[in-house]
């Protein structure tokens, strides 16, 4: 087990999440509300964790996180943690248990409503402190365990970014065996979250020639070296699993630089009430057809990306993406998971006020959404 030198010293390896009792003891947390979904209630993951937390600790559990992070789970979360006197939090799950535990933990020192907060509404610096946060991802793909962000959907339909260096987790325990379990399909979708984070940071414009090479690392772990497919294929391989789950985290680690399009475009589609879609999957699916787009806008980062993805530097990406996307059993289109022509309009509106639009290689008109929209439909 290795720790790695980050802001906040990430313990990495197999078997770390056994440390969770010390970790808390040096976090001065006792009383910790542990974030986490359904799912993982159901298969016992969430005894498994909690049988690992010492007797003079009293873990409070909200197991309710919806598969993207709601406004009104935060608030519920939030009324529990206060309820209950917690004086922390564990994110136990996917990005959205930990997303979801960030909004908390926001709330908890700030107070208001988690609308105030967010990049979208100039919120940012109105983030003074957050409450304590211990992050145990169960996926690789968000990285959240690293990152500054949080995305939470709002009971209108909005799809808000929480962004700030105090959203970090105050601690993180990356165990990837926790994620040896995940059926092939969550193991694709995750993956090619982690791969879209890596590969959109490095063609961010934001200059950060050390978080590029970071997207670099977590392009050839996850791409170049086969690790992805391995872990679908095969998910008991620990090997894969832990070069997928420092994928992941780099992902994260790389686009403190910024993201682009795809994200715009996915926010847009999983803020849809009437889709239930896995944001990772999204990113996967959406990816060849902003690859295409900004080809021309990115200097020879390309070149730079199908290195580390161990091709010919001249190989075309979108088409390299969508026959992995096909390897490993994600849909060929947005159709085929549920998006239809007529959504395409609102789907560009909110894609085009995304923040993560800023950072695309080139700005994407309103125009072109529609088009990219169109493609990515198949």
């Amino acid at each position: 087990m290795d720790q790695l030198n980050y802001i906040n010293k990430p313990l990495f390896g197999h078997g770390s999440v056994g440390h969770v009792s010390e970790v808390l003891r040096e976090m001065g947390i006792s009383k910790p509300l542990i974030c986490t979904d359904p799912g993982l209630a159901d298969i016992g993951m969430l005894d498994q964790v909690r049988n690992l937390i010492s007797n003079e600790f009293t873990p409070i559990v909200f197991d309710q996180t919806p598969a993207n992070p709601t406004q009104e789970a935060v608030e519920q979360a939030f009324e529990k943690y206060n309820e209950e006197g917690c004086d922390g939090i564990i994110g136990l799950g996917g990005g959205s248990s930990i997303d979801l535990g960030k909004a908390v933990a926001v709330l908890v020192k700030n107070g208001g409503t988690i609308d105030e907060y967010s990049v979208n509404e100039g919120g940012m610096e109105k983030i003074k402190e957050t409450a304590p946060l211990l992050a145990i991802p169960t996926t690789s793909g968000t990285g959240s365990e690293v990152s500054t962000g949080s995305v939470i959907i709002m009971n209108d339909g909005r799809k808000l970014i929480l962004a700030s260096p105090l959203l970090i987790p105050d601690k993180a325990l990356c165990d990837p065996d926790l994620t040896l379990g995940l059926p092939p399909l969550l193991t694709a979708g995750a993956g090619m979250d982690a791969l879209t984070h890596c590969i959109e940071a490095i063609l961010s414009p934001i200059i950060d020639p050390p978080a590029e090479a970071v997207g670099l690392d977590g392009v050839e772990k996850a791409y170049g070296e086969g690790n992805l497919i391995k872990a679908v294929k095969d998910g008991s391989d620990k090997e894969a699993r832990w070069n997928m789950m420092m994928a992941s985290t780099e992902g994260a680690m790389a686009f403190t630089k910024g993201l682009g399009a795809v994200h715009s475009m996915s926010h847009a589609v999983g803020a849809r009430k009437d889709l239930r879609v896995h944001h990772g999957t999204l990113n996967g699916v959406i990816l060849p057809t902003i690859l295409r787009f900004n080809k021309d806008h990115v200097g020879n980062k390309y070149k730079k990306i199908a290195k580390a993805m161990n091709l010919n530097e001249d190989t075309d990406l979108a088409e390299a993406i969508e026959e992995l996307n096909s390897e490993i059993g994600l849909p060929k289109n947005l159709k085929e998971m549920g998006v239809t022509e007529d959504m395409i309009p609102w789907l560009a509106e909110h894609s085009i006020g995304d923040p993560c639009t800023f950072t695309n290689p080139v700005m994407p008109t309103l125009d072109e959404y529609k088009e990219l929209f169109v493609e990515a439909l198949g």
